[in-house]
């Protein structure tokens, strides 16, 4: 792609222009409208936020690098901003950020040669750091007439009850037996109470600010998906072993405690994940079989942290052992793939079949 100079001079860095990335951020669009809706102004101030310290974090490293800027870094911003909490502190963000540009694409050199997604790395980051900040920061949608649009943060009270410290349906379901409404999860209006099991009531929280709407997300994987931006190998196969666990599990091995099919898919990050983050073209493999078996393991982890694992999530850490992995897995289907020399072609054979020596 053609590098623009930049107005610094020739010594600073340089911008490369990338339509797949400008792309990927007009399909967050919808999440990021919906977010806004959903839990104010603060949602999209949270992800601007983002997208500001992963440019400037880029901006100072590719500079010491003489390496051209590019439109990932705002990606990553977008990626990550969705992925959080609604009422994260900013300063918790900010180093979310930091962590995942510098730790996540810069420390291997810069776009291109990163292993991990830089998103998934800033947020299992802070994740591990500020655990409670990161599991207790929800809140449930604005789900009636203007939403969000017209509050600048999430609903800090409901029914009279503390509504930031609500769980989502995931660990609503894990901990206390409660399944919201898979309409509820495809349209995202996720607020309200549920019953306990011993009386009273708690707040339905709705997720992070990207992950609540079904709908929205997959308008923006149409978008990926027919502007040939998204690997549909990667997309469906991710999706496809999601798909399979659950039928294993639940069906298979009668394990009641995984959810069924719709009701898994639409709930939580599985699709956030599997859409935008599964598909990154950089932490993704190459190769057209890898990828087929990349996505099914990735799909496949999410389910099953969903159901052992501590947290009720999961698909962070699901896409970063995926990345960990896809290398080995993509020299392994090369070498099975390399055509082996037919035997007789060497040397030796040739010397032995004139009778005479090798040389």
């Amino acid at each position: 792609m053609p590098e623009v100079s930049s107005p610094g001079g020739p010594r600073g860095p340089r911008f490369r222009p990338q339509v797949a990335m400008r792309r990927v951020c007009l399909a967050l669009t919808p999440a990021l409208v919906g977010g806004v809706y959903f839990f104010g102004w603060r949602a999209g101030a949270l992800c601007a936020w983002t997208v500001l310290w992963t440019s400037a974090t880029e901006y100072v490293l590719a500079r010491r690098r003489g390496d051209p800027l590019t439109e990932s870094a705002l990606v990553t911003g977008m990626l990550l901003g969705l992925s959080l909490p609604p009422t994260l502190p900013f300063w918790m963000a900010s180093v979310a950020a930091v962590v995942a540009m510098s730790f996540g694409k810069e420390f291997f050199g810069g776009f291109g040669r990163n292993v991990f997604n830089p998103a998934m790395v800033g947020r299992a980051f802070v994740y591990v750091c500020f655990p409670i900040e990161m599991t207790r920061g929800f809140a449930p949608a604005y789900v009636s007439g203007t939403g969000g649009f017209a509050h600048w943060g999430p609903l800090r009270s409901l029914a009279g009850m503390d509504a930031v410290s609500a769980a989502t349906p995931m660990w609503v379901l894990r901990d206390y037996g409660w399944a919201a409404s898979l309409k509820d999860l495809f349209l995202g209006t996720l607020g309200g109470t549920f019953p306990l099991q011993g009386g009273g009531q708690k707040v339905l929280a709705a997720g992070s600010i990207g992950e609540v709407s079904a709908l929205l997300l997959l308008l923006g994987g149409a978008y990926l998906l027919i502007s040939g931006t998204a690997q549909w190998r990667l997309l469906l196969s991710s999706l496809a072993g999601a798909v399979l666990t659950v039928v294993v599990l639940r069906h298979g091995f009668g394990v009641r405690a995984v959810p069924p099919v719709a009701w898994s898919l639409c709930s939580g990050a599985l699709l956030y994940g599997c859409l935008f983050m599964v598909t990154d073209p950089v932490s993704a493999p190459k190769d057209k079989t890898t990828q087929l078996i990349y996505g099914a393991v990735i799909g496949a982890l999410i389910v099953f942290m969903r159901w052992k694992a501590v947290f009720a999530g999961g698909v962070g850490f699901a896409i970063l052992l995926g990345n960990t992995v896809g290398p080995t897995v993509e020299l392994a289907v090369k070498s099975l793939a390399k055509p082996r020399k037919p035997a007789g072609r060497g040397p030796r054979a040739a010397a032995a079949a004139s009778g005479g020596a090798a040389p």
